[in-house]
């Protein structure tokens, strides 16, 4: 994945310098073919020929030419999540691995919870519920990789801070029932508060008797990235997710979700309702 966006970022440099992969190529004395294997992220990039190939394309501008070479020098390191081998979906690992380097992200899940906010106990029964081809011990994988993964919401020493997590929730989610543990939704709305009081984090309900809105279309991520990195969506389906940054993907989804925010109920009240509910869930 970070070679990915690396590659692509340089195709874009590329593009909007009026090069082809040829003149480029001739510009910093390079075979051709390597320009299209950097972009097609099949070739590594050393550090040193990041500066002379953004030269090239006139990108001059420090933050940039330092982020640059800050994801080449990352591209070709192992993510804990490999592991895990081939469990993990592709589109998965590459979601993680976009998560991992992010500074914020914005959801918005009508059927379950976000996974960075799950307890492993309802983690476990969402993905034995989802994951209808994995095995108990994939299971019990997966659980664990979801909660390696909520380290980044906590982590001081990350790069870009703990992520700023915006996510609104289907009230329905909240009134989930387990057939096997009959406090766990206690324990995970109880999970759910505690995780609203950080600073970085920020919960909002969708009330059942919410307005039309655009979330009705289905969940998405909204992922972003320190400067100069576009922001990523992913949109969820039930193998995997699909990823889309062009400007006008990235516009669309970000208007979604201010609607759906406007929709939501606000972040007081959202509190107030899972309150409510985890009280009633106890009596």
């Amino acid at each position: 994945m970070r070679r990915r966006r690396l590659g692509s970022a340089l195709r874009n440099f590329r593009k909007n310098a009026g090069h082809t992969s040829d003149s480029a190529a001739r510009a910093v004395g390079w075979d051709g073919s390597k320009i299209n294997r950097i972009e097609n992220a099949k070739a590594h990039l050393p550090i040193k020929d990041v500066k002379p190939l953004l030269e090239a394309y006139g990108v001059t501008d420090q933050t940039v030419v330092t982020a640059m070479e800050e994801l080449a020098r990352d591209a070709n390191k192992v993510g804990w999540w490999s592991n895990y081998g081939d469990l993990p979906e592709t589109n998965y690992k590459d979601y993680i691995g976009l998560e991992e380097d992010a500074e914020a992200t914005r959801i918005y899940l009508p059927g379950v919870l976000p996974g960075l906010l799950q307890i492993p106990q309802y983690a476990r029964e969402i993905i034995t519920a989802t994951a209808i081809t994995r095995t108990a011990v994939e299971v019990s994988a997966l659980v664990e990789m979801r909660k390696k993964r909520q380290a980044i919401l906590t982590d001081p020493h990350r790069p870009a801070g703990p992520l700023d997590l915006w996510a609104v929730i289907h009230e329905s989610t909240l009134h989930y029932r387990s057939a096997t543990q009959p406090s766990l939704m206690r324990e995970q709305l109880r999970h759910l508060l505690d995780m609203a009081d950080l600073p970085n984090i920020t919960i909002q309900v969708m009330p059942i008797l919410a307005t039309p809105h655009p979330g009705m279309a289905g969940p998405f991520h909204i992922v972003r990235f320190p400067h100069p990195w576009p922001t990523v969506i992913s949109v969820e389906t039930l193998r995997g997710g699909t990823f889309a940054e062009g400007t006008d993907d990235v516009k669309v989804y970000e208007a979604a979700f201010e609607r759906i925010v406007a929709a939501a109920l606000p972040v007081d009240d959202s509190r107030e309702r899972i309150k409510s509910t985890m009280e009633d869930d106890r009596s």
